[in-house]
C-alpha cells in the first residue's frame, strides 16, 4: 500500500507540473481558469509558483485570479497562506474577496475540524 500512495504521490505531482503549463495558455481565460480549479482540486505544494505567479499578475482576468487564489487556500501551506495574505488588499473586488475565502479554505484544511463554516456551532458552544 505504501508503494502505490508513493506512486500516486509522484503521478499528481507530475500532473500538477503538466497541468501548471496550462496557466500560461493565452487563447482562453476560461481554460486557465479550469486550469487552476484542476490544480486546487489536486493540492499539490507543487503548484503553488505557478498559481501564485498567476494571482500576482495584475494583467491577468479576475476570473483567473479569482480561481488562483481559491487553488492556493486548497493547497493549504505556509507559503500559500502568505500569498494570500499579500492579496487582501488587491484592487480588484473578486481576487480580494476570494482571497479572504481561501484563508478560511486553508485553515479548514490544516484543521483537526471535521466540518467547515461550522461558526454557528462554536457560538453555540460558548454560550
Amino acid at each position: 500500500m505504501v508503494k502505490s500512495q508513493s506512486a500516486f504521490h509522484h503521478f499528481c505531482l507530475f500532473m500538477s507540473t503538466i497541468f501548471s503549463v496550462g496557466l500560461k495558455c493565452s487563447d482562453s481565460a476560461l481554460f486557465r481558469h479550469e486550469i487552476a480549479y484542476v490544480l486546487g482540486q489536486m493540492q499539490q505544494a507543487a503548484a503553488t509558483t505557478p498559481l501564485t505567479v498567476c494571482l500576482q499578475n495584475a494583467a491577468e482576468n479576475p476570473m483567473v485570479r479569482h480561481e488562483c487564489a481559491e487553488a492556493l487556500g486548497a493547497i493549504a501551506t505556509n507559503e500559500c497562506e502568505s500569498v494570500l495574505r499579500q492579496h487582501l488588499e488587491d484592487n480588484v473586488d473578486v481576487v480580494r474577496e476570494s482571497c479572504v475565502v481561501a484563508l478560511d479554505m486553508s485553515e479548514y484544511e490544516r484543521a483537526e475540524h471535521l466540518e467547515y463554516a461550522d461558526g454557528l456551532q462554536q457560538v453555540s458552544k460558548n454560550v
